[in-house]
């Protein structure tokens, strides 16, 4: 009798902890989401207030128009292109040449890395030559690849890729020698080959870098790419900037790098979600 009695309350203690755990998260959650919506307020006004500030002061001529212009001339200006259909195409072909330099700089830059990591001769003889690229100004290598691949998006491309594929090699392969020594020193211990050291050891160990080096390369493979159109294009939202430079429409080069802005925008939250679903989970591990 007296051991019902002591797990009856053993077990009553045990449901009044869980409630208790349970009512702290619930606090918990409300006040994150509190937060969150806080945040997300606060965005929004500063966004609203900055837009409003801008429109008052190109309306007022407290800025010049002709060169700042102000939000609501920006907005025709868009609606009337995408109403007659004349600026999908220059969306089109950036958002292309974008995908194209974002998804081959980051493939090509692991390869190289993982490389350099197999073959430390490799890594050595190349590694002043990575400094030097790394150092140079991109925007240099552009008339070289426009003569060697011609005008167009092959060119646009290749300068996209000098900007992503360097930046992805150093920092992947830098990940790849920072990886504890005293877990290769286990797997080796173990028996394990180069082949399956890489694969159970140093890529899993290096997987984080590798998903958040893709959200450095969103906005490197803008630059390239709006460098390049810059240089050669005659299509493109790059192009558009430069057309409106040389017309003196200030409106379309700015209502240009809003559209950049929104399309790059929605392409880092792609990749940011991307990352939380394969990271999940990846700190608890």
């Amino acid at each position: 009798m007296e051991a019902e009695q002591e797990l009856a309350a053993v077990s009553g203690i045990q449901e009044d902890r869980r409630d208790w755990m349970n009512e702290l998260h619930v606090r918990f959650k409300a006040r994150k989401r509190l937060i969150t919506a806080a945040v997300i307020t606060t965005q929004v006004v500063l966004l609203l207030l900055f837009v409003s500030l801008w429109e008052a002061a190109g309306r007022n001529k407290w800025i010049d128009p002709l060169l700042f212009s102000y939000p609501s001339k920006m907005f025709n200006q868009l609606w009337k292109t995408m109403a007659d259909g004349s600026l999908w195409p220059h969306i089109v072909i950036t958002v292309s040449e974008t995908v194209v330099g974002f998804v081959l700089g980051t493939l090509l830059g692991t390869a190289i890395a993982a490389a350099l990591w197999w073959f430390p001769f490799l890594s050595r003889v190349f590694d002043p030559y990575l400094v030097v690229l790394n150092s140079m100004p991109k925007v240099a290598l552009g008339p070289i690849f426009i003569v060697g691949l011609g005008p167009g998006f092959m060119s646009i491309v290749a300068i996209t890729l000098s900007v992503t594929v360097i930046i992805t090699t150093l920092n992947i392969y830098n990940r790849f020698r920072e990886i504890d020594s005293g877990y290769i020193k286990v797997v080796r211990l173990f028996g394990a080959s180069r082949s399956q050291l890489f694969r159970f050891v140093i890529l899993p160990g290096s997987f984080p870098v590798i998903i958040s080096t893709l959200k450095v390369n969103v906005g490197l493979a803008w630059i390239g790419v709006i460098v390049g159109e810059f240089l050669v294009a005659n299509l493109g939202l790059g192009y558009l900037i430069i057309y409106g430079f040389q017309v003196f429409n200030f409106t379309l080069v700015l209502s240009s790098l809003v559209v950049i802005a929104a399309v790059a925008t929605v392409m880092y939250q792609l990749v940011a979600a991307l990352e939380r679903r394969l990271t999940a989970g990846w700190r608890e591990r």
